[in-house]
């Protein structure tokens, strides 16, 4: 195997110090035009490629920010990877991108992965219900922001969606359309998010006087699109079936709808569905998907912006005094097909 070119290899080729090298390619101005084009000939002939690792253990920082999610199946968060991209572009940074697959044994191994290349910082969405990956994840002394979940007995910053709301808008659309049982499928019962938007559809059925029956909750294992289905072939199979589902995510939402259109059952007119998170295939299904709308682009810029302002205020003053935030955004309810039958 070829060994890779080498800095030295550079100043060999080009007859000039390694030191001029090291300036044409970090401080191009200071060399003068010729020796400057005869070093660019030589890095072009011989295909030299600058060690950013090394250059980053030189200088003490990484030019790499860390995003783990957990489904990059899931087009919303694509839309966050989309923002935080954009937001550390602009400041010169690039994202390593991971998907823990809502694991949370997937979502360790990629912790410690982003502390042995001791990235700038991380956004993270935690699959951990319990918390111990973030506590392990703490001692590197590495900035990270959570996204999509509030910093709850944490220091540090997050940006969210107010969950409560999103969930009291989907419920109180459906109530206000004449449903009175309603299926709520509703995900892994750890997540935070999956509580807070049952937490506010709860809040919906005591605004409107109706009891927490109204409500039956369908746990699934992941918030994806064959879990969607799994729980509609629950939802056909109830002796009572209620008339209306809200779905704890698009994916979960697109997999109760193909379970009903595989039944012959109509939506919305037998059941009317809504979801949460708005992605784009949402207003592209079969019957265009009402839905709680995240604003997942504008959230994960915002929460690389934060972890960005966090790790300059540590550069700039040699601590810790970046004061954390907790920043969390509004739902807005999306009304499409899905959710108005004519009854």
């Amino acid at each position: 195997m070829a060994q890779p070119v080498g800095i030295k290899d550079v100043a060999r080729a080009a007859g000039v110090s390694v030191g001029t090298v090291s300036n044409v390619i970090n401080r191009p101005d200071s060399v003068a035009t010729e020796t400057r084009a005869r070093v660019l000939s030589a890095i072009d002939r011989l295909g030299y490629v600058r060690s950013e690792s090394a250059r980053q253990l030189r200088a003490g920082r990484s030019r790499i920010m860390g995003l783990l999610v957990l489904d990059m199946g899931n087009p919303f968060f694509v839309d966050v990877a989309r923002g935080a991209e954009r937001a550390a572009r602009d400041a010169g940074l690039g994202v390593m991108v991971c998907n823990s697959a809502q694991s949370a044994s997937e979502e360790a191994d990629y912790l410690s992965l982003f502390a042995e290349q001791r990235v700038r910082g991380v956004l993270l969405t935690p699959a951990d219900a319990t918390g111990r990956n973030i506590e392990s994840f703490r001692r590197h002394g590495i900035p990270f922001v959570l996204v999509d979940r509030v910093a709850e007995g944490t220091t540090e910053c997050s940006v969210s969606v107010d969950d409560v709301a999103g969930g009291a808008l989907a419920v109180r659309h459906l109530i206000d359309a004449g449903h009175r049982s309603i299926a709520y499928v509703s995900g892994p019962p750890g997540f935070n998010q999956v509580r807070d938007r049952r937490t506010g559809a709860m809040n919906a059925l005591a605004e409107a006087g109706l009891s927490p029956s109204a409500l039956r909750e369908l746990p699934t294992e992941r918030l994806d699109v064959a879990a969607g289905r799994d729980a509609g072939a629950r939802l056909l199979g109830l002796a009572d079936r209620p008339t209306a589902a809200f779905c704890a995510n698009d994916l979960l939402a697109l997999g109760v709808l193909q379970a009903m259109y595989a039944a012959g059952v109509g939506v919305p007119d037998d059941l009317a569905i809504v979801g949460y998170d708005d992605i784009e295939f949402a207003a592209a299904a079969a019957v265009p998907l009402t839905s709680v709308r995240q604003p997942a682009v504008t959230m994960g810029a915002l929460a690389a912006e934060l972890l960005l302002e966090e790790t300059e205020t540590e550069a700039e003053s040699g601590g810790r005094r970046h004061s954390h935030r907790r920043v969390v955004l509004q739902p807005e309810l999306v009304v499409r097909r899905s959710s108005l039958s004519a009854r």
